[in-house]
């Protein structure tokens, strides 16, 4: 896939884990940043926005300002630290180690023609798995104090993204320690 950059979010507070690092739990045996990194291992260049740890393939560490500024605020700090600016723009957040490289190839063929496409939940809910074209990004990008706090789906709004529904257990995440446990299951 040509073209691709992808931003792996994993900075967040996790607060419903008492502030421990997503990134550094493990499922299956791997960290939840290995499994972002596999999941958008077609990207020609990556930026996670969280602490910098060892990874197993290369990848650009940042943070957003004010740390933990939410999604939206991690999202475009991202997008701002890849060195050239890609055709599409691959976002996951750290805790979906079920989304694949498989998952990213479905999203990109199903946003052609569009701003954009987002996996959505059997719930009906979207996930922080998605792909957008960049320039459309940029037209709804908020100034520097509007981004911190600011909702994903506020950010997201204007643009004409096409919902992609889950295959298996791609929208599950990490939020609580039970989300953990059964994630391993």
């Amino acid at each position: 896939m040509t073209g691709f950059g992808a931003v792996v979010l994993a900075g967040g507070a996790a607060t419903r884990l008492g502030g421990v690092d997503k990134a550094s739990l493990e499922v299956g045996g791997r960290t939840l940043l290995a499994h972002a990194l596999d999941a958008v291992v077609d990207a020609h260049e990556v930026v996670v926005v969280g602490d910098p740890v060892p990874t197993e393939r290369p990848a650009t560490f940042c943070r957003e300002d004010p740390r933990h500024g939410g999604p939206v605020a991690a999202l475009l700090t991202g997008v701002d630290a890849l060195l050239r600016t890609p055709r599409t723009v691959g976002v996951l957040a750290v805790d979906m180690p079920h989304v694949t490289a498989a998952t990213f190839r479905r999203l990109h063929e199903a946003a052609v023609g569009r701003d954009g496409a987002v996996l959505l939940g059997p719930d009906g809910r979207r996930q922080l798995a998605l792909v957008l074209d960049p320039a459309r990004l940029a037209a709804v990008r908020p100034d520097h104090e509007g981004q911190h706090g600011m909702a994903v789906r506020r950010l997201l709004a204007p643009l004409d993204l096409v919902e992609v529904p889950a295959d298996g257990r791609e929208h599950r995440d990490v939020d609580t320690w039970a989300d953990l446990r059964d994630l391993g299951e």
